[in-house]
C-alpha cells in the first residue's frame, strides 16, 4: 500500500521520494547504533510516562504531569530521531554521527539515572 502510494506520488509530481524502510546493510555503522540509542531512549521514556501517569491518577498533581509532558516531547524527539537516522542516512554528513551518538548515550545515561531515583 505504501509503494503504491509514494509510485502514485513520484508519477503525479515527478519529485522522487526518499525509502522509507531501513536496509540495515548499507547503513552507517554509527548510524545504526544512533538509531538503537534513539529507541532506547524511547524505551525508557515510555516506562518513565507511565510512572508518571500513575502517579497523576493517585494525587492528581501538577509535578507529575509536567513530567509527562516533559518525557512525551523527549519520546517525541527521539522518534524523528531515530526515524530520520533510518529513512535519511545518505542525507546526513557521517562526519558529525560520532557527536550525536555522544549526546544520545549522555541523554540515555541521564534517562537511567532519572529512571532509577524515580523507581526508589
Amino acid at each position: 500500500m505504501v509503494k503504491k502510494f509514494l509510485y502514485r506520488f513520484t508519477l503525479k509530481t515527478g519529485k522522487k521520494y526518499i525509502n522509507v524502510y531501513p536496509d540495515f546493510n548499507l547503513m552507517e555503522p554509527t548510524a545504526l547504533i544512533l538509531s538503537l540509542v534513539s529507541i532506547a531512549n524511547m524505551g525508557v521514556l515510555g516506562i518513565l510516562i507511565i510512572i508518571f501517569g500513575k502517579m497523576y491518577a493517585k494525587t492528581r498533581a501538577q509535578l507529575p504531569m509536567g513530567l509527562i509532558v516533559v518525557s512525551v516531547m523527549l519520546f517525541l524527539h527521539n522518534a524523528i530521531g531515530s526515524l530520520a537516522y533510518f529513512s535519511m542516512d545518505e542525507i546526513f554528513s557521517h562526519d558529525i554521527f560520532p557527536y550525536m551518538l555522544g549526546v544520545g548515550i549522555a541523554e540515555l545515561v541521564g534517562l537511567l539515572a532519572f529512571l532509577k531515583i524515580t523507581l526508589d
